[in-house]
């Protein structure tokens, strides 16, 4: 098992560029299933996208990584993809490996009619059901059926797709609202069976699924309403299929809020390139709230050195909250870099995470750190800033999952003396190549 050991303590600078979204990257990879033949921009080489790949290459799908401008680009030809592998133990086994499998089930439902449901895998942050995923499903027209070994499989049928339906989501969730959008792009050949006026209700409006609808209307869907919670899906996917593609996946927002708190971590001035600006509004205000200065020039970033951060107070001069809550609200996925930025600032802060209830349990290598945190319950921790009365003390940590992984390699860094960070695989789920990226700013990390 990799780890990585770091020298906390160095001051950083110079100009670091954020990757693809990976969120956005898994749904955009998972489409090639039903468009076949796609050009992905900027997407990010981390092992959750290649994880994904692996099963999709081999099911027989040609796959290429290119790099163009400094960009990667992932070529997907899926024409020859095959459905048995998709009944294979040894897909069932890998999908085990990564909570993206789930997305292959609705572009395998429009494909093919039938998707086997795998055991995703995926962080450990708190219970993460898939019922909203299933029940959209069911709700579209499919039906639980099980194999001869016992699995079960959904199966949907042109005939069961009915004309002018609605579909309320239990919860607006990022990859229920894509798989159900998927399951809805069925081909259907006969005229008099097109799937149209279809309402999606309580769908998710992060740029995830604004990005996916994108695409899937350049694939030939109608769909309306790409940034709200209410989508209306007409049409089907016919004549695409000879086409290449082409998606640019949008920077990933995850890391600029990484980097701004590795900029306040370090006491540091650092640069994000193409930060992709028009959708960092809470993003950036949430760091606000914790003392943050920045420039914004263009698309570009600057976060602004600092000898102290003091973190505001609410209206009537009581104690700042910040919470998570669905977009465009503070996404749930910041908030472990935002409880490092707030360690060495002036001032207290609450921070809810108000949707997984093992998000915060790493909080308790923070405070072996000597960070003053108080974890409240499953849900709040507060954060007690010293203002850079003395340093974060080095120490041998593991990462539990990506976010937190990724936190903890900050804290490292802003750190006095030497610490060491095993299980970084999680890390390298979602972060490209981070430990030379980070040494390109002036940081001592190393992997080993």
């Amino acid at each position: 098992m990799q780890k990585f050991r770091v020298t906390g303590g160095k001051e950083l600078s110079g100009i670091i560029e954020p990757q693809g979204s990976k969120n956005e990257a898994l749904q955009i990879v998972a489409s090639s299933i039903i468009v076949q033949k796609l050009k992905i921009i900027n997407c990010p080489n981390i092992l959750d996208i290649r994880n994904l790949l692996i099963i999709l290459e081999n099911a027989g799908s040609k796959i290429k990584w290119e790099k163009q401008n400094n960009k990667n680009i992932l070529y997907i030809d899926t024409t020859k993809i095959d459905f048995e592998y998709f009944k294979s133990d040894e897909y069932l086994k890998l999908s085990e490996k990564l909570r993206g499998s789930l997305m292959l089930i609705g572009p395998l439902l429009s494909r093919f009619g039938k998707a086997y449901i795998p055991s995703v895998g995926g962080d450990k942050i708190g219970k993460r059901p898939i019922d909203t995923h299933i029940n959209g499903f069911l709700k579209v027209g499919a039906s639980i059926q099980k194999d001869e070994r016992g699995f079960e499989y959904l199966e949907l049928l042109e005939n069961n797709i009915k004309k002018d339906r609605q579909i309320i989501l239990e919860e607006p969730s990022v990859t229920g609202t894509a798989n159900i959008i998927f399951a809805l792009t069925k081909k259907i050949n006969k005229v008099d069976g097109l799937v149209k006026n279809i309402s999606l209700y309580n769908a998710a409006c992060e740029t995830y699924v604004s990005q996916l609808v994108s695409l899937l209307n350049k694939s030939g869907m109608n769909i309306l309403g790409i940034g709200s919670n209410l989508l209306n899906i007409n049409g089907d996917m016919q004549n695409i299929f000879e086409t290449e593609i082409e998606h640019t996946v949008l920077p990933d927002f995850i890391e600029v809020a990484s980097f701004i708190s590795l900029a306040m971590a370090t006491k540091s001035e650092i640069t994000i390139k193409n930060a992709g600006v028009a959708n960092l509004d809470m993003t950036i205000k949430m760091f606000e709230k914790l003392g943050c200065r920045f420039e914004i020039i263009g698309d570009d970033i600057k976060v602004l050195k600092q000898e102290s951060y003091t973190i505001q107070k609410m209206h009537d001069g009581s104690m700042m909250t910040i919470y998570s809550a669905p977009w465009p609200m503070v996404s749930p996925d910041i908030l472990s870099v935002g409880i490092v930025a707030a360690l060495q600032s002036e001032g207290s802060v609450l921070f809810h995470e108000k949707m997984y209830e093992a998000r915060m349990f790493f909080v308790d290598k923070l405070v072996a750190m000597n960070g003053s945190i108080v974890l409240c319950d499953p849900h709040r921790v507060v954060v007690n800033g010293n203002n850079w009365k003395e340093r974060l003390l080095a120490r041998n940590m593991t990462s539990p999952d990506i976010r937190a992984g990724i936190a903890l390699l900050i804290a490292a860094l802003g750190a006095g003396g030497i610490s060491v960070i095993d299980n970084v695989d999680q890390i390298d789920r979602g972060y490209e190549n981070i430990e030379m990226r980070l040494a390109a700013l002036g940081a001592d990390i190393v992997r080993v």
